[in-house]
């Protein structure tokens, strides 16, 4: 029995998520853990947004979704922008499309911004060290 299973990316700065969706009951694992015991909760609430807004057809389908790269944020947010991927595609529907990029473009489009590179004679990209010449 061989089933039919899909594969979109998702990333965020320097975290890269695979989701893998097919036909199933609904289950959502990241890390081969369930979604529901993700912590910390903050994190928990973005991989479960695209799911939130697709409630006709999360029961329908399992995604799995391994995740690497960037700190907890990053990597919750690279995986919900792989489940939207995922979701929108896998039901062919332009209303789910349109739900999800009326709630957040980024969950399908993705966001550019990456942290500045730090220079020289500073602490940082931008801050420099004081002149006081009196």
């Amino acid at each position: 029995m061989s089933t039919n299973v899909e594969l979109y990316s998702g990333s965020r700065k320097t975290a890269r998520a695979i989701a893998a969706i097919s036909a199933g009951s609904g289950k959502v694992r990241i890390n081969k853990v369930p979604a529901e015991l993700v912590m910390p909760e903050v994190a928990r609430e973005i991989i479960l947004t695209p799911l939130v807004l697709a409630e006709d057809i999360r029961d329908k389908v399992d995604i799995n979704v391994k995740v690497k790269g960037g700190g907890f944020m990053s990597r919750a947010e690279a995986v919900a922008i792989a489940i939207s991927r995922a979701l929108v595609d896998w039901s062919k529907s332009a209303e789910l499309k349109q739900k999800i990029v009326g709630f957040n473009k980024h969950l399908l489009v993705g966001d550019p911004r990456r942290t500045e590179p730090k220079k020289f004679g500073g602490p940082g990209p931008r801050r420099r060290k004081q002149k006081s010449y009196r």
